[in-house]
């Protein structure tokens, strides 16, 4: 069953939604029948890469806040970061339109590389303060999780991944997601934002259960016999 999951690199609750997620998924006694796959979106299309504005200054401008409040909210945020195991320094973030970084993530998706993008995607914004739009940021990203240089540079370097980019972004819209982190699974049910582990439990079991319903375990033959066919052949 597939499990699709729209989100953004610099949302802050995508990653603490990641988290909750991979609790639920690790307590699920089917999860090695769950896909998982990630869903580009953009909370900013038009956000100019900026790396040296600070992520609170951006905030105070984009939303109206003073800047004391603009720390106030993203110490709060890190602190929820913080009970699920994750590291938030956001006074390192930095400004960056998000595009390039998921046209690295659909790339990454044709190799099996997903999830392991978003992960190194999230860590690198969130923890380590890098510049996620910068193309050398993202070839090392690649090379550390076993993507191949020379080809992640040409997809970088052109615009390979952008049609797929797009095509997540208007799906999302066909969904009803209107924000990030948002959860589909078998296209059937939606749980939108960083929701408790067992809320994502709860959506995991109801979702295949209806998924198993028309999709069936073969059955497995244990022996095999002398035996009469439709069309009349005993042997």
């Amino acid at each position: 069953m597939k499990v699709e999951i729209w989100s953004d690199v610099m949302c802050p609750f995508c990653y603490i939604g990641k988290r909750k997620f991979e609790k639920a998924l690790e307590q699920f006694p089917q999860k090695d029948k769950i896909q998982v796959e990630w869903k580009s979106f953009q909370l900013n299309p038009a956000m100019k890469t900026e790396p040296g504005k600070s992520i609170n200054d951006y905030l105070a401008e984009v939303k109206g806040w003073s800047p004391d409040y603009a720390v106030q909210m993203n110490d709060h945020v890190s602190s929820i970061a913080a009970e699920v195991g994750l590291e938030y320094n956001m006074d390192k973030a930095v400004v960056a339109n998000s595009f390039d970084a998921h046209r690295f993530v659909q790339y990454a998706k044709t190799k099996g590389k997903g999830d392991d993008a978003e992960e190194q995607l999230f860590k690198a914004y969130f923890t380590d303060g890098k510049n996620t739009a910068d193309h050398v940021t993202l070839l090392d990203l690649g090379t550390q999780i076993g993507l191949d240089a020379d080809e992640l540079k040409s997809v970088l370097d052109g615009s390979k991944f952008s049609d797929e980019v797009r095509k997540d972004i208007y799906e999302a819209q066909q969904v009803g997601a209107r924000g990030v982190p948002f959860f589909v699974l078998d296209r059937k049910y939606a749980v939108s934002g960083a929701q408790q582990p067992e809320t994502f439990l709860g959506a995991l079991e109801k979702s295949f259960s209806d998924w198993e319903k028309v999709n069936p375990e073969p059955l497995v033959s244990l022996a095999d016999g002398a035996n009469c066919t439709v069309d009349g052949q005993c042997d």
